[in-house]
């Protein structure tokens, strides 16, 4: 059985009631809930925009479906906190595992998301209780790309080491990316400090592959060092685009495109999710 959230609206049509209470208070209902009593369910949900309001929101639901013994899956494209798996300085908090732990206490069975930062393959594992399957969204982004280079060669590139298994078997390199410490400020930031390219690209055609846009800067400082190294047209290309603090508009004056798939709804948003969770059979071809 199906669950869509409003959030899914794009994707899906929706199921479930989620509206804001006067005082911001999330207020969450599952129509007709006892025909999900002894069920598998399978919930639609996105955890951004809103990460911290959309995750508590998901536990509401789990809540309410495990007092109805349902089985639960969730769909969730992206997942927040997901980049915070190492602790950097001592008393940082290791906020993926707590948010797999938060969705394993509330009753969720199995995870289903795009490029989970943390895992770093695809395939299943399974975090503090919790299994996720992590689909990986490469194929579809390089695929999609052979119209932006009008079906002449290009190379695939990762911007660093943690998304060489996004380019690897489609005969991908990865750069090397080094980060220095925080930033002061009340914005948690790493910036960069180095990054290179130990291979050839002069003249060539070029695709830079990541799991997500954020800020833009590990794009952008990628497309600034092949420039540097003669390449001919450069297109990003992620699983999903946050864009913040313009950095769609920063990365268009770098690079000769940008598209993301619509794990996150965005301008450019050009690959769609929904045919991939048909193949992975997580949703029917009807």
């Amino acid at each position: 059985m199906k669950l869509v959230s409003p959030n899914f609206a794009d994707l899906l049509s929706p199921n479930i009631e989620i509206k804001r209470f006067p005082d911001g208070d999330s207020y969450v209902r599952i129509p007709n809930l006892e025909a999900y009593r002894d069920k598998d369910v399978t919930i639609f949900h996105r955890l951004y925009p809103q990460p911290d309001v959309s995750i508590l929101q998901t536990l509401f639901m789990l809540n309410s479906l495990h007092a109805v013994n349902a089985s639960t899956t969730l769909v969730a494209p992206y997942l927040p906190y997901a980049r915070q798996d190492k602790i950097f300085l001592e008393g940082e908090v290791k906020s993926a595992d707590i948010i797999c732990s938060l969705l394993a206490s509330a009753g969720l069975k199995k995870l289903i998301t795009f490029n989970c930062h943390f895992m770093k393959k695809e395939g299943e594992i399974e975090n503090q209780g919790l299994k996720i399957k992590n689909i990986s969204f490469a194929e579809q982004l390089i695929e999609h790309a052979k119209k932006k280079f009008d079906n002449k060669k290009f190379d695939i590139i990762a911007p660093d080491k943690g998304a060489l298994y996004l380019v690897e078997k489609f005969g991908g390199k990865a750069m090397e990316k080094v980060r220095g410490g925080y930033v002061k400020g009340d914005v948690a930031h790493r910036a960069i400090s180095k990054m290179v390219a130990d291979f050839e690209l002069k003249e060539k055609n070029v695709l830079i592959v990541d799991d997500m846009i954020s800020g833009g800067g590990t794009m952008i400082e990628a497309c600034k060092v092949l420039r540097e190294m003669g390449a001919k047209k450069i297109f990003c290309a992620a699983t999903h685009g946050f864009f913040l603090n313009d950095a769609l508009l920063k990365l268009n004056e770098v690079c000769d495109g940008v598209f993301v798939s619509n794990s996150i709804p965005s301008p450019v948003s050009e690959v769609d999710i929904l045919q991939e969770l048909k193949n992975q059979k997580v949703i029917d071809h009807g």
